[in-house]
């Protein structure tokens, strides 16, 4: 599978509920981050955890978010920034 973003696109994570073993933290659902890296194409964790063979293999990204986007203004110095690496079904491209 070819991957969909390149490093510096703008990202939107899904928002959208999900339940059993999901790896895209609640927190950055909604939240909008730029492709720092791409790391490759893995198996799915979310199907492999119910035994699955975690096909077709789903890229994976390492997005990196503005802290006071996260977090809200005034909890981190100015810059800081917050890295989680995530896979493409949960990615979105950010107007």
């Amino acid at each position: 599978m070819s991957a969909r973003f390149a490093e510096g696109d703008r990202v939107r994570v899904a928002d959208r509920s999900a339940t059993g073993h999901v790896r895209t933290p609640l927190y950055l659902r909604g939240r909008t981050g730029v492709v720092a890296r791409r790391h490759g194409a893995f198996a799915n964790p979310e199907t492999l955890a119910y035994g699955g063979d975690g096909l077709p293999k789903r890229p994976l990204y390492e997005v990196r978010f503005p802290m006071a986007d996260v977090w809200g203004e005034g909890a981190f110095a100015a810059g800081d920034t917050l890295t989680a690496d995530l896979y493409e079904h949960w990615l979105e491209l950010a107007p």
